[in-house]
């Protein structure tokens, strides 16, 4: 009678009647749901195991042939791009350097102090990375520009004049240029700030710049530390070891290159000056001024160059005067002869140019002879204002308002008088010293006779010059040389020139040689 029960339940219902024993007497059958309700966990494992064949499948899909070759002819093509801009950009004879560069920073900074400032750190930073401008190819080797001075065979007769690093922060850089002779400074003993800003100038349409920097300086001690720890860090990089005996092995000749400029055939020259706030009229305590440079910054110098000729220091120009000078120049004389070194540094007077009477040549002669100084530089900013190239050229209307900025000028229009006055010193100086005058000098100057051991034994050899003013080309340099230079320094081009006006000059100078 149940089973009779079950079976009209199942076919009245369309339901599955399951008879669970211990209820197998109940009414009421239990009932499970439609089958087309349920989802088998078979079916769902099988779904997935489909759906997973699927994804291998898409993921076996062939990639389309030559896309690693193109991936490959790609990255090559960069990587080459890459090394020839590299190769390019860092290349001194790029015309980019001169005619990309140079616009462009002039553009960006109207302020020339801070186009200034951007292209010290730029080239510092640039040569930190190997990444700086330098002169490919070694050009100098064959030793046709090669020049002998102080006793030095230098690579070439081209050198960059102060005022470019004014704290010694990138004579490498510089170096890496091409000249054979890079000078820093000047310094003072003290830091002083210089005169206000703003205090540099553009002239573009003459490649010109009036300045009156006033000798800013962050200090002898600063520049000494620099320069020390320069020195230091080639020891280091040549295996001499990082402590202060191995720089002092270096400063001694053991590395076989010149104590200042740690590169054969190049020589590093330091400018020193006097503090701003030092009395002209106190011999004693200008020669102080400019022998606490002189103990500082002597060690890691090749060249020492006394500036007593800046227009922008009230009273400097004064010093000039024979006596005077004389007693500057015997002091400085002395205290690099007692620099603690195998080798002394030759101390070098740099002039103005303005000073160009035949009196005052002829003095400047006399206390370069007196002193024992070794050279002479002929030439600085001027200031005068010469008339604009060419001849009758109209300056526009801004240039016309900056020419009457107070400060020295530099620029071409200095060329002629700069290759004048070389001819001028070189006469002077080859005829030897003027006993009377030298003697008269010194005599003048109470207590600025130094030990006689002082002055250098080759007080009668002949005296070097080096001339700076307006030289820009290969043509010039090769002018103030045949008027009796030995070395063309250059400021005022290499602004306006960028930084491969040192290998045009010296390529110009080749073809007409």
């Amino acid at each position: 009678m149940a089973a009779n029960a079950a079976t009209f339940a199942w076919r009245t219902t369309g339901a599955r009647v399951r008879v669970v024993p211990s209820l197998r007497y109940c009414a009421r059958p239990a009932v499970v749901p439609k089958r087309s309700a349920l989802i088998s966990s078979t079916a769902l494992r099988y779904a997935s195991d489909k759906a997973s064949e699927t994804a291998e499948v898409v993921k076996e899909v062939p990639k389309k042939a030559g896309g690693g070759f193109k991936r490959t002819v790609v990255g090559t093509s960069l990587a080459l791009a890459m090394l020839v801009g590299y190769v390019y950009a860092t290349d001194t004879r790029a015309s980019i350097h001169r005619y990309g560069v140079v616009p462009l920073i002039r553009l960006l900074y109207p302020d020339a102090e801070d186009a200034h400032h951007v292209g010290v750190d730029a080239m510092k930073m640039l040569y930190k990375y190997g990444l700086h401008p330098r002169e490919r190819g070694d050009p100098d080797a064959d030793g046709a520009l090669s020049t002998e001075i102080f006793g030095y065979t230098i690579s070439n007769p081209i050198g960059i004049s102060g005022g470019l690093d004014k704290n010694a922060e990138i004579p490498d850089p510089l170096f890496a240029l091409g000249p054979a002779v890079v000078e820093v400074g000047g310094t003072t003993p003290l830091p002083q700030e210089g005169n206000p800003r703003p205090r540099v100038f553009r002239l573009p349409s003459q490649r010109a710049m009036i300045n009156r920097y006033g000798l800013n300086s962050k200090g002898a001690d600063h520049m000494a530390a620099v320069l020390e720890a320069r020195v230091r860090a080639y020891a280091y990089a040549h295996g001499l070891g990082d402590h202060a005996e191995a720089a002092v092995r270096v400063l001694n000749g053991e590395a076989g290159v010149p104590p200042g400029s740690l590169q054969a055939g190049k020589l590093l020259a330091v400018q020193v000056a006097k503090n701003k706030a030092t009395p002209d009229g106190d011999l004693d305590a200008v020669a102080r001024d400019y022998v606490y440079c002189v103990e500082r910054v002597a060690p890691y110098a090749d060249i020492l160059v006394v500036n007593v000729s800046s227009p922008n220091t009230p009273g400097l120009r004064d010093l000039q005067a024979t006596a005077p000078l004389t007693a500057i120049l015997r002091a400085v004389v002395g205290a690099a002869q007692r620099i603690e070194r195998t080798t002394k540094p030759v101390v070098m007077v740099k002039v103005s140019p303005d000073e160009d009477a035949d009196e005052q040549v002829a003095g400047i002669c006399a206390a370069v002879w007196g002193s024992g100084v070794d050279g002479v530089i002929v030439g600085n900013t001027t200031n005068r204002r010469p008339d604009p190239l060419p001849q009758g050229f109209q300056l526009p209307a801004k240039e016309q308002g900056v020419l009457k900025e107070t400060g020295g000028y530099s620029g071409p229009q200095l060329f002629d008088r700069t290759v004048a006055l070389v001819a001028r010193y070189r006469a002077l100086l080859d005829q030897g010293p003027p006993a009377s005058e030298a003697a008269g000098a010194a005599a003048a100057v109470k207590g600025a006779e130094p030990d006689s051991d002082n002055i250098p034994s080759g007080d009668a050899a002949r005296k070097v010059l080096f001339a700076s003013g307006g030289i820009t080309n290969g043509q010039q340099a090769r002018a103030v040389l045949d008027a009796g230079a030995s070395v063309a320094m250059m400021y005022t081009g290499v602004v306006y020139g960028g930084v491969g006006t040192v290998t045009r000059v010296k390529e110009e100078m080749r073809g007409s040689s």
